[in-house]
């Protein structure tokens, strides 16, 4: 997926948060350490750094979520952290985001904390992000 495509889905999954910029997808894939997950209709991005891994985001296309792909995405996630070394993965996610929750919890993630309104809203206002975390195995590589 190119960076345009990638903003295009990202605004297409999540209609209540102001989406990130073709600009700001084509700087974070320029990174070396950040990696894309993919199929056709979903996307994971994660930046691993030293022993953790940071999922950046993960979006599904709308009319094709609740088919696995999220959960595709985020074992392959935690099967390329094992492989170079990852010990923890970990994620912010909007405190009103339930879906996402349970699809992590699912995953193995619990919460660590909690970031006050760390989310800048459409309407202006903020929303907290609760910080989720798992340990990586070294058999999922």
């Amino acid at each position: 997926m190119t960076a345009q495509v990638l903003a295009a889905l990202q605004a297409r999954a999540y209609e209540d948060m102001i989406p990130w910029s073709e600009e700001d997808f084509t700087d974070l894939l320029a990174q070396p350490s950040v990696r894309l997950f993919q199929d056709e209709h979903a996307f994971l991005l994660a930046r691993f750094v030293a022993d953790e891994a940071e999922i950046l985001t993960l979006a599904t296309e709308p009319a094709h979520r609740r088919q696995g792909r999220a959960a595709r995405l985020i074992a392959s996630l935690h099967r390329a952290a094992a492989q170079a070394g990852v010990a923890t993965c970990f994620l912010e996610v909007a405190a009103s985001n339930f879906a996402a929750q349970a699809a992590y919890a699912a995953a193995g993630y619990t919460v660590a904390g909690r970031r006050k309104a760390y989310y800048l809203q459409p309407d202006g206002t903020r929303q907290d992000a609760l910080v989720m975390s798992r340990a990586v195995s070294a058999k999922e590589s």
